[in-house]
């Protein structure tokens, strides 16, 4: 099978090609292939060429297996773990939770509007197939098993 939009003769005629009025041919981004590309350089002995650095100390991170970070594990420090007092465990999950709403991308009224409407159409939708479905059910057993 041959792929005609490769082409020179047809160009910017496929199905996938638009055109935006200004003569420039907008096409759709290939397909990746499921390879990942590097992203930083290597050196001949196969480490970063830009190296890592250790986040907590600054200094240079000598590379792990994978070449990563450091090859050392740190000792659990006693003030990183959670704390056990109740009231600082509270005060804590609420700073989070507000960072956390902070973050939310909230829908404008037009789209909670529209979300709204959707929401209450498919349930009266759902509503009266079920109670069709019912009220079907109860006419055949009645019939069947009638009085």
């Amino acid at each position: 099978m041959s792929d005609e939009r490769d082409s020179a003769g047809s160009a910017g005629t496929g199905p996938d090609d638009t055109t935006d009025g200004h003569g420039a041919v907008v096409t759709r981004p290939q397909r990746p292939t499921g390879k990942r590309s590097r992203r930083q350089t290597t050196g001949a002995d196969g480490s970063d060429a830009d190296g890592a650095v250790d986040l907590s100390t600054g200094e240079k991170a000598t590379p792990t297996k994978n070449g990563s970070g450091t090859a050392k594990k740190t000792a659990r420090k006693g003030g990183d773990g959670p704390s056990r007092n109740p009231v600082t465990f509270v005060i804590t999950y609420l700073q989070q939770v507000v960072a956390e709403l902070r973050k939310v991308i909230w829908p404008n009224r037009k789209q909670m509007v529209s979300y709204t409407s959707v929401v209450l159409v498919f349930l009266v939708f759902m509503v009266a197939m079920i109670g069709f479905v019912d009220l079907g059910l109860a006419k055949l057993v009645m019939l069947v098993f009638g009085d």
